[in-house]
């Protein structure tokens, strides 16, 4: 005999007339040695209850028998590897038979009421859609004899557990009363290891009391001392803290004050960039209105010029403005020297702003040396050394921004300056004494002073001896519905450029 498989399994035991119900069952597969000439190796499968000795059912399964069974049941196994997969759906059985919803079950019916007879052991398989049958095995009820023999065997084996366990009894108990001896013993020595060890923890008790007690006395003057000591050096610290908090706090008003007056003055200085800006809006508008009027003017240039070659008969009455036009000449020239004087006075501002940035530079470089000195002493205030950095550059950037508009400013009155000068000069075309206009077209041209902002101006007049002069309406003034005449210099600079009752930090009065 050997054994393959012997383990119990919840089987499902359903008999006629009656309820389905679950038990214990022990299945037991052995393969057996026949003693005949021919050798044969059986296959003898055992269902029995270990809480029921009368419940016996056994199966013996041939090579023969396993022939039929495959064509019946549609095997694709052969008897060889028959008990290994039989082995294998049992032990699958078993490792699903606590689950809620087990794959794989062994169902043992009769159709007796109470087992008597043939039985049907089946091991079902369930999925979603069906219950499947994957092998079926019919067991027949062991005789008296087979139930005999297997009490037998069973009270054998009963027989032989009570002697191992009789025998490993004796054996427990000689080596318990071996112990047990050995632990008396053991405990006895204890015992008097234990008074030896209370007499001479007693002794040196009393002894480390006494050293304790005179360590204790010392450690208490040492730590008076230490405590003396501790105190003096904390009465020090606090006034040497105390003396660094003072001067950490007047560094701190000072840098306080310092970037207060830096922010001010960043303020002021985005102030008159924003006039600046303003200024030079005003300006560059300023500018396309006179381009806009030179324009205009020129156009008038080509009409004048074009009414005074087709109305030439009236140059008889232009003698007549010779002598007047000599004298606005003369004003002329003299507000031409007094454009230059207010020329050299912007000049000697300009002068004055940027000496002014310049003492400012030196300013912000001392206030550089400061920042740095300041912050490689106080390192706590680095916060206010990164803003005092950061309105230094706001303060660059402003004289920068500075200088550019101080060119710009320059470039735009040296612009401006040429243009009104040009349109004061080039006013319309005035015509000549008679005796010249008789003759040819005269030319003359006013001596006016130059400046290095003032081109070359040239004042041209011509006439025909057949024309009979520009017309009346030229001479007319613009308030008696005349062709606009400019007006002097000083007139246009005072118009352009009122006087403003604000001063400027960048234009004093």
């Amino acid at each position: 005999m050997e054994a393959i498989f012997s383990e119990v399994v919840k089987v499902i035991i359903k008999c006629r007339h009656c309820d389905e119900r679950k038990a214990r069952i022990r299945v037991t597969i052995e393969r057996q040695s026949s003693t005949s000439a021919v050798c044969r190796r059986d296959l003898l499968m055992r269902l029995t209850n270990d809480e029921d000795p009368h419940f016996f059912f056994s199966l013996t399964i041939s090579e023969e028998d396993f022939q039929s069974l495959k064509v019946q049941q549609e095997l694709l196994i052969e008897f060889a590897s028959f008990p290994e997969m039989l082995v294998q759906l049992l032990r699958q059985c078993q490792s699903e038979q606590n689950c809620s919803h087990p794959r794989f079950q062994l169902l043992f019916s009769s159709d007796s009421p109470s087992l008597d007879g043939p039985v049907q052991l089946s091991v079902m398989e369930t999925n979603s859609f069906k219950h499947s049958n994957q092998l079926s095995l019919r067991l027949t009820q062991g005789s008296d004899k087979h139930v005999k023999d297997y009490l037998a065997a069973c009270l054998a084996s009963v027989k032989a557990e009570k002697e191992a366990l009789e025998l490993k009894l004796k054996k427990t108990e000689d080596d318990l009363t071996r112990r047990l001896n050995d632990t008396e013993q053991t405990l006895s020595e204890m015992e008097r290891m234990h008074l030896e060890w209370t007499l001479e923890k007693n002794s040196l008790c009393s002894r480390h009391a006494d050293e304790l007690r005179r360590e204790q006395e010392k450690a208490a003057d040492l730590q008076e001392r230490q405590q003396q000591q501790m105190q003096k050096h904390c009465r020090e610290l606090e006034s040497a803290h105390q003396r660094d908090r003072q001067q950490m706090q007047s560094r701190l008003v000072q840098l306080e004050t310092s970037c207060g007056e830096l922010s001010n003055r960043d303020y002021q200085n985005q102030a008159t960039l924003r006039d600046l800006k303003a200024k030079l809006a005003a300006a560059e508008e300023e500018c396309q209105r006179f381009q806009q009027q030179v324009a205009s003017m020129r156009r008038q240039r080509d009409s004048a010029e074009t009414a005074l070659h087709a109305n030439e008969r009236l140059g008889q009455q232009l003698q007549t403005r010779v002598g007047t036009l000599e004298q606005e000449a003369k004003d002329r020239e003299q507000n031409a020297s007094r454009t230059q004087e207010a020329l050299k006075v912007a000049q000697q501002q300009k002068e004055t702003l940027e000496e002014d940035a310049r003492s400012k530079e030196a300013k912000l470089q001392k206030l550089d040396a400061q920042v740095e000195i300041l912050s490689a002493d106080v390192k706590k205030v680095a916060s206010l050394r990164e803003q005092l950095e950061s309105s230094m550059k706001k303060l660059a950037e402003s004289k920068e921004l500075l200088r550019s508009n101080e060119n710009v400013i320059g470039w735009i009155n040296k612009h401006l300056n040429e243009k009104r000068l040009s349109e004061m000069l080039a006013e319309p075309p005035q015509s000549t004494p008679p005796t010249a206009a008789i003759t040819s077209a005269a030319h003359f041209y006013p001596h006016v002073s130059k400046s290095p902002a003032m081109p070359d101006v040239v004042y041209k007049s011509a006439a025909s001896p057949s024309s009979g002069g520009l017309d009346a309406k030229y001479f007319k003034r613009r308030d008696e519905g005349g062709v606009p005449v400019r007006g002097s210099p000083n007139a246009l600079i005072a118009r352009e450029f009122p006087c403003s009752k604000t001063p400027s930090a960048y234009f004093p009065n």
